[in-house]
């Protein structure tokens, strides 16, 4: 199954140039990433910090492809846990206006999380993942954007438990 999953996920991004060519409009985005990971089963929350990039594809000026990677790290007495992102998905754009522009995507993948304890014994495990949500971009010159706020409802399903996370993010957006 994790075999399939692979190559489905390397065939769509290998795909979102392909969807590219009938318009000539991408954007690239990278920043910072602030997630509320809720592991459930009676545990509390985490703080996770940590970086987020994408990658947009536009087939029309109003919906495009989108390749989300994101990676968020908490140290907690001892036990350093790790919880990166591989998400895919449509984003649907509102470009009528040239200062700012909302979005909103639905986004579906996988997500990794790791954790060691005082640098010893350390576990692993995959999941299943999705976040639904969107944000608001702000021009700055006709390339540069500023991505003001990406809010996110990301879940995630670590040890058949599922965990409703929160994710926000900030950063620069490079279009052409």
């Amino acid at each position: 199954m994790r075999k399939l999953f692979a190559v489905l996920a390397l065939a769509v991004v290998c795909a979102l140039p392909m969807l590219a060519q009938n318009s000539d409009k991408a954007e690239i985005f990278g920043g910072y990433q602030y997630m509320r990971f809720n592991p459930g089963d009676g545990f509390s929350g985490l703080n996770f910090n940590g970086w987020n990039a994408s990658a947009t594809f536009n087939v029309k000026s109003w919906i495009g492809a989108t390749a989300d990677f994101s990676g968020g790290y908490n140290s907690t007495a001892g036990v350093d846990s790790r919880l990166t992102n591989f998400l895919f998905g449509p984003t649907v754009s509102y470009r009528k206006n040239d200062h700012f522009t909302p979005f909103a995507h639905a986004l579906f993948g996988f997500a990794h999380g790791s954790g060691t304890v005082n640098n010893f014994a350390g576990t692993s495990d995959n999941s299943f993942a999705m976040a639904l949500g969107g944000g608001v971009d702000a021009s700055i010159t006709r390339h540069l954007s500023l991505r003001l706020v990406q809010a996110d409802w990301l879940r995630t399903d670590f040890s058949s438990t599922s965990q409703n996370n929160a994710r926000i993010s900030t950063g620069i957006v490079y279009r052409f």
